[in-house]
């Protein structure tokens, strides 16, 4: 018998993007992970049949990928990117320059130089010259590549005309344009006919999610909230339909049955969140089991699962088990991830090669089962489509080796969760805690002011389709009739998927705030107009509030640095440049994080960096690494083994050869701060307008934390920047 039972789970979820007063997509995002994502991840485990995995796709997914099948969606950056070149207005053109360059740029844009070159012109000239003096071959270039971008694997390798278009790379024609047009609906058309296809051969296992992604205990009650953070702040009157939430699960099984041709065993709930009142919903339309996060767990059995040097936890037989979930005569099946082992590939393999990512995570998972006495069921879950743009090919060759480790060994089987459950014997489990999988709680949904208002503006809207659908029933003269009510209740359940407020409060943000915020409101909206009534005011007022993800300051003054680990006096670092980040205002919840601001400048034959630690992060950087990356030219790669708190030699990688490396090119110190200073001759400047880097954190053999986040950081050359002069080439 195998000894690690593994429950791959990927949740496939986008929010309704349709716009419900044109029937327009508002944001592209469904189509675009369509191409990249959806197909090609069910689609990888024909190469590994020994492999099983659970697929969890949500409705509000799943209907707008019929759409996009049927080929007869309305979506306008659709219709932009294959317009005619010579038929674009200056409007239009402003809107390419704005949607074009939102994919990631390492890993995506990247494998273009032609790409880059037309975002490094925009970013230098500015849009508004762009949007001027872009040329017809411009416009064609960029229109295709950036829907190219967001091809699948498979079809960049193998398929003739994708292919050809990936190799060409530049100078594309309308007929570039419409044949990868063909190949997109192509595409989109057999994405979730490849997913019963899997099903039926028994491959995977296909679960749901409530329909519009809700979070099922606020929806039945927000005052929920206050049993994880009694300081939650909570909307007045509360929130409280549970009759809601019982249709959300409704028109999710019928759903999914009309897709697949089965109701779904199981369901991920919406963000892993759970309640005993959204549980026994569920157990009572015939759900089996469900699936959250340790944390949940953790709470209900008032134990933790703290990880040693390893990252093997205590209380590990409770975690790596199915728990028989029970509350007033109710019973599910519950399996709880690994939040641990997750994250490590939602968001730390994505900075290491694919291999040494997918040997680090098999050899994690033998160490589980070396370490338990009896079987174990491991649970990873996570979004199948987010992380994998941060990866080498869309994380295709680490997906590849992950599972073809994870056939060969016999002590690993890979299952389908009802299967886990079936070749377990699951623990009593008497009540469980409230929370989602983000530390147990709901305060990303609840806990901040935007929150609240998100949720009073939902109730008064649903309070009026309620006393409007009491008219009805009554028969009172006037009140609207029965399809009125239906497309205001649909526009109810919209509206209270978790997405809105996933983007309302300071924990994240994205280049579509504005955007989701404005279909927010109009899938508000559309509750009243439905109804035949006029819309209050209020609803025209963005509830999201603009905020930085960072503070950006271009260096002001030349520096002289002494380098010694501390900040000797005020003026040395005065002038320098900085990235502080606001480390609260990200999506990788799990994370911790270590790096604080970030300050850098120039010298006339040195670049320094310093960093300042986060408060009580300086323990942790003793025995590290930490890399600096530069990308001009070359690339260039200084790593600073640090053992017992002392900065050992640097290793250097990628140095510049206009003349020979000398001992001092690199001189660093740790001490208050980590300072970092490097000579000219290290970088490759010729023809270059600007030096992008970034630091990253290494322990363990992983990458823990970077600056920035997800990308580069821009700083520009030239004395005006007070930075080195620009090198003709």
């Amino acid at each position: 018998m195998s000894r690690v039972h593994l429950v791959l789970l990927w949740h496939m979820h986008q929010p309704q993007y349709r716009d419900p007063s044109t029937g327009a997509y508002f944001l592209p995002w469904t189509r675009l992970h369509a191409l990249k994502d959806y197909w090609g991840m069910v689609k990888l485990l024909e190469e590994f049949p020994g492999v099983r995995a659970t697929f969890n796709i949500v409705p509000s997914l799943a209907v707008q990928l019929e759409e996009y099948a049927r080929g007869n969606f309305r979506e306008p950056w659709f219709e932009l990117a294959f317009a005619p070149a010579a038929s674009l207005d200056a409007s239009q053109r402003r809107e390419i320059l704005e949607r074009a360059f939102q994919v990631n740029h390492e890993n995506l844009m990247a494998r273009w130089p032609r790409f880059v070159e037309l975002y490094q012109w925009t970013q230098q000239a500015g849009r508004a010259a762009a949007a001027a003096q872009f040329g017809l071959r411009d416009w064609r270039d960029l229109q295709l590549l950036s829907q190219l971008a967001w091809m699948d694997e498979e079809y960049l390798e193998k398929d003739p005309i994708v292919s050809a278009l990936s190799k060409k790379g530049m100078d594309f024609t309308e007929d570039d344009k419409r044949e990868l047009r063909s190949k997109q609906l192509a595409l989109l058309a057999s994405v979730l006919p490849e997913y019963r296809l899997a099903s039926e051969r028994g491959q995977i296992e296909l679960s749901t999610t409530p329909f519009y992604h809700p979070i099922l205990p606020l929806v039945c009650d927000t005052d929920i909230a206050r049993v994880a953070n009694p300081y939650t702040p909570l909307p007045q009157p509360p929130f409280r339909f549970p009759e809601d939430a019982r249709e959300q699960l409704l028109r999710a099984r019928s759903c999914h049955e009309r897709l697949f041709g089965q109701p779904p065993a199981g369901m991920w709930p919406s963000e892993g969140s759970v309640s005993d009142e959204a549980l026994e919903i569920a157990a009572s339309l015939g759900f089996r089991w469900f699936a959250s996060d340790e944390g949940v767990l953790g709470r209900s059995r008032g134990i933790g699962f703290g990880r040693d040097g390893a990252g093997f936890p205590e209380n590990a037989e409770q975690l790596y088990s199915p728990w028989l979930w029970s509350h007033s005569g109710a019973q599910l099946t519950g399996l709880f991830r690994d939040h641990y082992l997750s994250d490590l590939i939602g968001f730390v393999y994505t900075r290491m090669s694919p291999q040494a990512a997918a040997e680090d995570l098999h050899r994690r998972l033998q160490l589980i089962g070396q370490r338990s006495p009896r079987p174990v069921t491991v649970a990873l879950i996570l979004d199948g489509e987010n992380a994998w743009e941060y990866y080498p090919r869309n994380g295709r060759e680490f997906l590849r080796g992950f599972y073809r480790r994870v056939e060969s060994d016999p002590e690993i089987r890979a299952m389908t969760v009802s299967e886990a459950i079936a070749s377990s014997e699951p623990r009593p489990l008497q009540g469980i805690f409230p929370g989602s999988w983000i530390n147990a709680n709901f305060d990303i949904w609840i806990g901040h002011a935007e929150d609240v208002r998100a949720w009073e503006l939902l109730h008064d809207a649903r309070q009026v389709y309620a006393q409007d659908r009491e008219r009805q029933q009554a028969g009172e003269a006037g009140a609207p009739p029965p399809e009125a009510l239906e497309r205001s209740y649909e526009s109810v359940l919209a509206a209270e998927g978790s997405d809105w407020c996933w983007w309302y409060g300071p924990e994240n943000s994205s280049a579509n705030d504005a955007d989701f915020d404005a279909l927010h409101r109009k899938h508000l909206t559309g509750i009243y107009t439905a109804l035949g009534r006029e819309a209050p005011d209020k609803l025209a007022q963005p509830i999201k509030r603009p905020f930085e993800l960072a503070r950006k300051l271009l260096p002001s003054a030349y520096l002289q640095v002494r380098v010694d680990g501390r900040e000797s006096s005020f003026f040395e670092w005065l002038g320098a440049g900085l990235y502080s980040p606001d480390r609260r205002s990200t999506a990788m919840h799990g994370r911790t994080f270590f790096l604080g601001d970030l300050h850098y400048g120039f010298s006339k034959e040195r670049f320094y960096l310093r960093i300042d630690p986060l408060p009580g992060a300086l323990a942790h950087l003793r025995d590290c690494e930490i890399r600096f990356t530069a990308r001009t030219a070359g690339e260039l790669r200084v790593t600073l083994r640090i053992r017992d708190g002392r900065v050992l030699p640097a290793a250097v990688e990628g140095a510049g050869e206009e003349r020979p490396r000398l001992p001092e090119s690199v001189e660093a110190a740790l001490d208050q701060i980590l300072e970092l200073s490097l000579g000219r001759e290290l970088f490759v400047l010729q023809g270059q307008r600007s030096l992008h880097f970034n630091i990253a954190l290494w322990r363990g053999g992983l990458p823990t934390d970077v600056l920035p986040a997800a990308d580069f950081l821009e700083v520009p050359l030239g004395e005006d920047a007070f930075a080195w002069p620009l090198v003709n080439p």
